[in-house]
């Protein structure tokens, strides 16, 4: 067929690949938070059950990681005859919905994706996968797993199988076709089994629409490639399967357009869909070469709620009582009304409790009513006109103060900042109180505090909730998780945003406080954060969830906020600002607002450090000996833009993807430095290179002398460098480039002086846990082995590249 070149698999890639999986396995990895890990399941497979297939299935949350070996959700791996070890199946690279990770934030998907955009509709049914293995079988998966469940039961494969020999079959060809086929592609067909004879789901397939609907066809590698929609269907005609239907925008304006149309009614063309696959390319920080990458916009009613009254009438058919965690009203009549139809016909129960007929309740119900799942979410946001709670829950510095100013700016609601009461005994009560007090006038309340601990989310809904039984909390969720990858720019942003702002709050005067207290008090609440768990209490009593971006602007989280709410309670925001009255609205939480309460002294002081060897600059006194102290290393610091422009230059479509596996790794999480430098010495290496060590303190401290800063925490610029660029060196866990310092041509300039064997810049790592510094490893190995088989990979710079640098200190953190 038409389309892509087919790419098969590089043995020693792949073989790296299952080598890395089987040192994270479970059994043989001890559990640590930091890593990752993943489960092997074995299977026999093949014409005589002899060959043996491997399943490898990470925790679901360790796809939000950066550091996977692979991103693939559905893998399997075997070997050839000869021992050659390849992959056997590969599903997609695990997708998110818009806004769920940093990388679907519209504004994200906007700076780095490029079209065509492919929306395929979500069927609603069990993913299932089809290849083809060495010995001309087939090979079919579902999600995990292949093969019988027992010798009764028969699973997702085993019924995914026969709709394929029905399939195919239908064409005039076989299942040895097939899989002769797919293996000449090294490719994977992917598809979703809709069988409501087998298993019903959330939405209808009638026996004539029942079948296996081929949505893509994945090739065998580690890293994600994929054929495009209309290859898929070309596919699909010529094999005789079923197909996603799909539709092609050119730019993200039309989809976002259409995806606003389709989520008013739940469907398109006439048929309810719970939302949609979007195919497209992404470029690396938008300037990196193209590669396939999906992102979801799933509708979340009504089908959200068909799914609680499938759970809530399994629970009372259990014995057990229902767990009601929104529309409760309807939720009651659907309940009343199953309840009524298992006591006419007690021989639907156990049908029921086996996922079948539960759509039939449904829809009998819905007509009993008169009315679509649709209409009956919108009759119910529009009943929602005031006793709306907000509530933030956040760490210190995220902008909740700032966007609840903005809402009251904006429509006049209710805020209550719990900074503003003083400490004293039973002070949630009043907190809780003043909500309740103020829910008398406004339709809508900020419960403004951090709430970043279920106790404390649990404390204001079981006491608003009980003096307000109607009440709707709603939460304004400052995305924290993975802790791992997102607390460190967490810190950088929050830290910035609070130091910045100086006194002007009531509990964290950063102006007038020790810097290291504020920071310690800010990494309390960052280590105590739990994140919404909407599958248990008290998360579950909420009746919407607004994830927010810590990294973003209060203008852009505010409108994010409006946005979401207009659409949950059009009564209660029933026209979304404009632009001018969003950017008023932050305009008069930034800058007309002033703190006139201070609560600080509630709050832990430390003590001062002593006054000596100390400068006075324009608007403080600077202790030199605790700066001194305070020095982590000397560098010079390069032009962020030119050398990310360089890095960026270096790989390229060509590029091997092995080659370019950790290139690709560090731009898609983010994990490239934000800013560049050539240490010339670090505290740690002090003693060791004590000469020059000193000689760049002293010159720090007489540029501090001779023009102090304005601010205590600014650092002196030592003097300029000329820095050539002049490869690139790299392994699996980390980049970096190779760089000389130039001597300088200026009779005023020194030469600096640089303690590492080979001077270099570090691009960046794999993960948290490794940490710059081993750039030095990396190099010495580089020098000493070679690339040859070592894993080590170099690319040099085209022609001369010098770029000019900045020599300066830098503080230890917080400093």
């Amino acid at each position: 067929m038409e389309g892509r070149k087919v790419i098969l698999q590089d043995k020693g890639e792949v073989a790296q690949l299952v080598t890395t999986l089987e040192a994270a396995r479970m059994e043989n990895k001890p559990v640590k938070k930091k890593t990752f890990r993943c489960r092997k399941s074995r299977f026999m497979v093949g014409k005589g059950g002899n060959i043996p297939v491997d399943s490898w299935k990470f925790m679901d949350w360790d796809y939000k990681r950066d550091d996977l070996p692979t991103y693939a959700r559905g893998l399997f791996t075997t070997k050839r005859k000869d021992g050659t070890p390849e992959i056997a199946t590969r599903g997609y690279d695990k997708f998110f919905n818009v806004d769920e990770v940093n990388l679907t934030q519209w504004r994200n998907i906007e700076n780095n994706t490029r079209g065509p955009y492919e929306l395929s509709v979500k069927e609603n049914g069990c993913i299932i996968f089809i290849s083809g293995l060495e010995d001309g079988s087939l090979l079919v998966c579902s999600k995990h797993s292949t093969g019988a469940r027992s010798d009764t039961d028969r699973s997702h494969a085993q019924v995914g199988e026969e709709w394929i020999k029905r399939h195919v079959a239908a064409v005039g060809k076989s299942t040895e076709d097939l899989a002769r086929q797919l293996r000449e592609m090294n490719a994977t067909a992917v598809g979703e089994l809709c069988d409501d004879s087998f298993e019903e789901h959330v939405l209808a397939y009638d026996a004539a629409s029942a079948g296996i609907y081929l949505h893509g066809i994945n090739f065998n590698l580690p890293e994600f490639a994929t054929l495009s929609s209309s290859e898929v269907h070309q596919f699909a005609d010529a094999w005789g399967f079923r197909k996603a239907n799909f539709v092609v925008y050119e730019d993200l304006d039309s989809v976002k357009r259409f995806l606003e149309r389709c989520a008013e009614t739940g469907s398109w063309n006439g048929r309810e869909t719970e939302g949609f696959v979007i195919r497209c390319h992404m470029s690396e920080g938008g300037r990196g070469p193209l590669r396939d990458w999906f992102f979801k916009y799933k509708f979340e009613e009504p089908y959200l709620m068909y799914r609680q009254w499938r759970e809530c009438t399994k629970a009372i058919l259990s014995g057990k009582s229902p767990k009601v965690k929104k529309h409760k009203k309807i939720t009651e009549e659907y309940l009343l009304y199953a309840r009524r139809q298992f006591a006419l016909n007690p021989g639907l129960k156990v049908p029921y409790q086996h996922n079948h007929g539960i759509i039939s309740m449904r829809d009998g119900f819905l007509k009993e009513r008169g009315l679509n799942g649709a209409q009956i979410i919108q009759m119910e946001a529009e009943t929602v006109t005031r006793d709306v709670v907000l509530v933030p829950i956040a760490s210190i510095g995220c902008g909740k103060t700032t966007v609840a100013l903005g809402l009251v700016k904006l429509f006049g609601w209710g805020h209550i900042q719990n900074d503003n009461i003083p400490k004293q005994k039973n002070k949630p009560k009043r907190f809780a109180a003043e909500i309740l007090n103020q829910m008398l006038e406004k339709p809508a309340i900020i419960a403004d505090r951090n709430n970043h601990q279920k106790r404390e989310r649990d404390q204001i809904i079981r006491d608003i909730t009980e003096a307000s039984p109607n009440a709707r909390f709603v939460a304004l969720h400052y995305v924290h998780e993975p802790k791992d990858m997102l607390l460190p720019e967490i810190r950088e942003v929050t830290r910035k945003r609070v130091l910045d702002r100086g006194d002007n709050h009531q509990t964290i005067r950063a102006g007038t406080k020790d810097t290291g207290e504020v920071i310690g008090i800010m990494e309390g609440f960052l280590n105590r954060f739990e994140g919404i768990d909407l599958d248990h209490e008290p998360d579950m009593s909420f009746d919407e969830v607004i994830d927010l971006d810590v990294m973003a602007s209060s203008r852009e989280n505010l409108e994010k906020v409006v946005n979401a709410l207009h659409s949950a309670y059009p009564q209660l925001v029933k026209q979304v600002p404009s632009a001018e009255e969003l950017d008023d609205a932050i305009n008069y939480a930034v800058s007309e607002y002033n703190v006139d309460v201070d609560h600080s002294a509630s709050y832990k002081q430390v003590k001062a450090p002593k006054q000596h060897n100390q400068i006075n600059s324009p608007t403080s006194t600077i202790n030199l000996e605790a700066k001194v102290k305070n020095i982590e290393y000397f560098g010079i610091s390069l032009p962020t833009q030119e050398v990310s422009d360089l890095l960026h230059s270096l790989f390229s479509p060509t590029t091997h993807p092995e080659k370019a596996r950790l290139y690709h790794q560090l731009v898609k999480s983010r994990r490239v430095q934000p800013a560049f430098h050539v240490t010339l010495i670090h505290k740690a290496s002090k003693k060791e290179h004590t000469d020059v060590w000193d000689s760049l303190t002293q010159q720090y401290l007489e540029k501090m002398r001779q023009n102090p800063p304005e601010d205590h925490r600014a650092t002196p610029t030592l003097g300029f460098a000329r820095i050539r660029l002049e490869r690139l060196v790299w392994d699996r866990r980390l980049m970096a480039f190779v760089a000389r310092i130039m001597p300088s041509d200026e009779d005023n300039q020194p030469d600096w002086a640089c303690v590492n064997h080979v001077p270099h810049v570090t691009v960046g790592t794999a993960s948290p846990e490794i940490k710059p510094k081993e750039s030095n490893d990396l190099l010495q190995r580089w020098l000493k082995e070679g690339t040859e088989g070592t894993g080590i990979y170099e690319a040099e710079i085209p022609g001369v590249k010098v770029v000019n640098g900045t020599v300066g200190v830098v503080m230890s953190r917080g400093k």
